[in-house]
């Protein structure tokens, strides 16, 4: 059986093909679940710092790309003394086989977790062809 999802990128994102983006900032490779149930497969992705607006995901072809922004704008007033961890976008990739529904892809984002649905296409039926003569 061919795998459904097949993640294309592993660490951090340095492939030739990745999008140029204008944005000046670390990408980080988020950490993803993937579960596979009956009739779909759940994609999980921690994206702590992004919000709803500032998420893009792309299908082209075979590969599903996921890109979160995160905001590092400080507040103003404030200025920053100590930073325990980094702060920078996300991207991951993964190849969708025929297995995956494309147009019923439904998308969650709640509290940095962005939860991706991928339904199962339904089977190729088999399906009787009609011979005619030609005259």
């Amino acid at each position: 059986m061919v795998a459904p999802v097949k993640n294309v990128d592993k660490k951090e994102q340095r492939s030739s093909e990745q999008i140029e983006r204008t944005r000046s900032t670390i990408v980080y490779t988020p950490k993803v679940d993937i579960i596979e149930r009956k009739d779909d497969i759940l994609l999980i992705a921690d994206m702590p710092g992004v919000d709803e607006s500032g998420v893009d995901i792309t299908l082209e072809k075979d590969v599903l790309t996921i890109y979160g922004k995160v905001d590092t704008e400080m507040p103003e007033g404030l200025r920053l003394i100590s930073a325990e961890y980094g702060i920078g976008d996300y991207q991951r990739s993964f190849t969708i086989s025929s297995e995956v529904d494309r147009e019923k892809i439904k998308a969650t984002l709640n509290n940095g977790v962005l939860t991706l649905l991928l339904p199962k296409a339904e089977p190729a039926k088999t399906k009787k062809i009609k011979v005619e003569a030609v005259k």
